[in-house]
């Protein structure tokens, strides 16, 4: 199915299933323990050996040898794969550096070698008797020193392409006049990804067929890679992932687990489990850049801005991306003097790349802050001063309209609800006890994105329907948002749904990642239900183009049947997928909100605790609330530790991330966050897709960790623009106690 033309009346506008809040179809699984995860598919593996990978000591220079002897007959030991046995292999189309090292080393912890054995604790201490020799290398390790000389780059989240340098009028002409200014730096660190559930696979070999179960956000992409990998056809590899503990982006391409899994699995003879370390999963696979940001705004005195310049820099591997912190300055402000620009500076760091919301996440951390300094500048209200800016069109292409935007609904709605107008606008103002309090608030954006999804949908003869599609689930409710599509689609109940996800045996979907995932898997399911009507409606000698279907039945005109009548003769099945037009292009596909924070900061020690939170979002249709809604809760926990706490810290010596555990990288836990509200906006974009959907899961997170910064200003006067804000970055500035 071609979607081209805007979305007329469809069989989704009824609102019978989607649209209303239904429970996960997944949970009753999760919560007895029968969704197996990647390393737990023990009634597909019979005795499995185990696998441990072993990583570099070095994050830089050259392996001069690797000592197997003492490893080789430690007990239980049935196979060692190293970095000098292998011969070339390829590297996929989506990692930045090869995942198996050797001769040559590109980062700490890169994998050099697999020790496969019968127990997991002695794969693990052969690993430890493994010996390497290293010529080690002069590394870059420090951001700050290499932005020095870094060049501009070019770049844009999940699409790429962005020229080196944007730039709309004559932005130091405008900034130069304009009575009222702000020139300010900015720093977010480096995040680790930190899910749950780490990087796992099992990988079992028959003959020359492959079978890898394993942690994946992208079906299609891992498998890609994986075969250009190990230098196998693609049809060689059956690739499954059908439940994961949680991925946020760290999981959107192969990994290390994978590649290993199906050399020790050769080597061996053996299926083989390998699970990686929590150490690798900071320091083997990805991470969310760090970066520097200086954001410079002019306005006139009654709130207009006239310039808006976001300049950003971040450091990844040779042949690496920019984290892409200036996209949302593009599009969420007016302003007829526009300039942003990236630089990507060279660093021997594991591997930076996507993470929830890339480039908006970090940068709305920065610009959000600007706005409020801005308006405290102009003696505007922070809210007032967004609106003061709002544009219905694209600040660079004026021709474009935005699809749907209701910034301003969001924003005021959200200032309505929170009870902004108590708000105190000189800091320092309300005391609790001991306790300091303070308003913050920010604006979300992040946009939405177009991908081809497929999906084949079944009709039995009992009435059932079945959908299979490569989609995943990663936590975020895919199982049931494609049962409900399915559902309103063929007249159904959910119950009569049956969803099968994570496979490579099933159509290509778009997969879970950048915010695009369900919007897009869902469609595709929608043009496969389509299909599908119409092979329904012949069957049954209806006319597709008036046939209803509800409660089970198939309506036309004075005639009605049931619907598993039409598969009387033999299941009917259906394949399709849905593609785009150019509607992405000739308007702007985006989604928005506000976050509102109220927060306390101890006047004795300077501890921040979060007190209460509300998150306004418009994203098109919300096919699920109650799953949307935790996504939402999700992201603004995860934005709590990114202004709080969240911080990779780098040893610029030797080029690793020190605290690379759960015990010294911290998270929010439950005690840290307070209720959380979240309304959605009613929505219904026509040139996003049939289903009318955009994604919500990464606008959650947008503008919380901003939000959450400025609190802390309006309840201590100390404006701190270098997250994580921890209590030493304010403490002495604190107001003096009466």
């Amino acid at each position: 199915m071609k979607f081209d033309t805007p979305a007329g009346q469809n069989p989704i506008d009824r609102a019978k299933v989607v649209g209303c809040a239904h429970d996960r179809i997944d949970g009753p699984f999760k919560t007895t323990g029968q969704a197996p995860y990647a390393y737990e598919h023990h009634r597909h593996v019979g005795n499995p050996a185990y696998g441990y990978v072993v990583g570099s000591a070095i994050a830089k220079g050259r392996i001069r040898s690797i000592k197997l002897d003492a490893a080789k007959v430690a007990p239980g030991v049935l196979a060692i794969v190293a970095a000098t046995d292998t011969g070339k292999l390829g590297k996929g189309d989506f990692n930045t550096v090869k995942l198996f090292g050797g001769p040559e080393i590109d980062h700490y912890h890169q994998a050099i070698a697999v020790v496969v054995a019968e127990t997991f604790e002695q794969a693990r201490a052969a690993a430890a008797l493994v010996r390497v020799d290293y010529d080690r290398g002069q590394g870059r390790f420090d951001l700050d020193e290499a932005l020095k000389t870094a060049p501009l780059t070019g770049g844009d989240s999940n699409q790429g392409g962005a020229p080196k340098a944007d730039r709309t009028g004559s932005f130091e002409e405008a900034f130069a006049r304009a009575p009222v200014t702000l020139d300010a730096l900015y720093s977010t660190p480096d995040h680790s990804h930190a899910m749950m559930e780490p990087h796992a696979s099992i990988a079992a070999w028959n003959g020359d067929q492959l079978t890898l179960w394993t942690s994946s956000q992208m079906i299609n992409w891992g498998r890609s890679d994986l075969a250009k990998t190990l230098g196998i056809p693609k049809e060689k590899i059956r690739f499954l992932s059908p439940f994961i503990g949680g991925g946020f982006g760290g999981k959107l391409f192969l990994r290390t687990d994978a590649v290993l899994a199906a050399l020790g699995a050769k080597a061996a003879g053996r299926p083989v489990k390998l699970a990686l370390p929590r150490p690798f999963v900071a320091n083997n696979t990805t991470h969310r850049p760090a970066t520097r940001q200086r954001i410079r705004i002019g306005a006139e005195r009654d709130g207009t801005i006239t310039a808006i310049a976001h300049e950003s820099g971040s450091g990844d591997q040779p042949n690496g991306e920019p984290e892409t912190a200036v996209n949302q300055t593009k599009l969420l402000y007016a302003g007829a003097n526009r300039l942003t620009a990236m630089r990507l500076a060279v660093l021997d760091l594991p591997e930076g790349n996507a993470m929830r919301a890339p480039g908006e996440a970090p940068g709305l951390m920065a610009l959000e802050i600007a706005m409020d300094e801005m308006a405290e500048k102009l003696g505007m209200d922070p809210v007032d001063f967004r609106v003061r800016n709002d544009t219905q069109v694209d600040p660079e292409k004026p021709a474009r309209r935005f699809s749907e935007r209701q910034l301003i609904r969001c924003l005021r709605e959200g200032a309505d609800r929170f009870g902004w107008s108590q708000r105190k606008a000189r800091p320092g103002q309300v005391r609790d006890g001991r306790w300091l309090i303070g308003m913050g608030m920010a604006a979300a954006f992040r946009n939405h994105i177009n991908f081809p999804s497929g999906a084949r949908v079944r009709l039995s003869g009992d009435g059932r329907v079945m959908v299979e599609t490569d989609m995943t689930d990663i936590g975020t409710g895919s199982y049931t948002i494609i049962a409900q599509t399915a559902a309103e689609m063929m007249g159904v109940p959910i119950e009569a749904v049956t969803v099968k996800l994570g496979s490579s045996d099933f159509p290509v979907a778009a997969g879970s990642g950048g915010q695009f995932g369900a919007a897009n898997s869902t469609a595709g399911v929608y043009a496969a239900c389509v299909k599908l009507r119409e092979e329904v409606a012949g069957r049954l000698g209806f006319n597709s183009t008036d046939a209803v279907f509800e409660a089970g039945k198939v309506r036309s005109g004075n005639r009605s049947a049931p619907l598993a009548q039409a598969a009387a003769g033999g299941d009917l099945v259906a394949e399709d997928k849905i593609e785009f037009g150019d509607l992405g292009k000739t308007h702007q596909l985006s989604t928005f909100g506000s976050h509102f924070v109220e927060v306390g900061v101890d006047a004795y020690t300077g501890v921040t605790r979060v007190r209460r939170m509300l998150a306004v979002c418009a994203a098109g249709r919300i096919i699920n609330p109650k799953s949307a809604r935790s996504q939402v809760i999700g992201a603004m926990t995860m934005g709590v530790g990114s202004a709080l706490m969240e911080e990779l810290a780098v040893d610029k010596r030797f080029g690793f991330f020190v605290n690379h555990d759960l015990a010294g990288y911290e998270v929010p836990v439950h005690a840290d966050i307070p209720h959380q509200d979240v309304v959605f906006l009613d929505e219904a974009d026509d040139k996003a897709n049939p289903m009318k959907a955009k994604g919500v899961g990464e606008l959650g997170l947008c503008g919380v960790g901003a939000a959450v910064a400025n609190a802390i200003y309006n309840a201590t006067g100390v404006r701190v623009r270098d997250y994580p804000i921890t209590l030493e970055k304010h403490l002495a500035r604190l107001p003096t106690l009466a």
